[in-house]
């Protein structure tokens, strides 16, 4: 009679494994509709992406620093004709 006990054990064995391998093909079902149903309401909310956000993000960084830069030139190049003029002018001593 072993071999009826074993042979209902396999039997009840496999139908655990079929069932485990059904229940993991719903799950990823769930995952993968949860996901696109998530990501439709973002896009309908108009939210910014991770990768859009730090890309815009580098190019404010980058503009800052180059604005910066361009400042700096600018005061430098302003000051340049103050000083050509306090030197060009004669010193009035009496």
């Amino acid at each position: 009679m072993t071999t009826g006990t074993n042979r209902i054990m396999d039997e009840f064995a496999k139908m655990m494994t079929d069932a485990a391998g059904a229940a993991q093909g719903v799950k990823k079902e769930i995952e993968t509709a949860f996901a696109s149903q998530a990501e439709r309401w973002l896009n309908s909310m108009d939210v910014v992406r991770r990768e859009e956000f730090e890309a815009v993000r580098e190019m404010a960084i980058k503009a800052r620093e180059e604005n910066e830069a361009l400042k700096a030139r600018i005061e430098a190049l302003e000051a340049k004709p103050a000083r050509a003029a306090k030197a060009d002018k004669p010193s009035q001593q009496s």
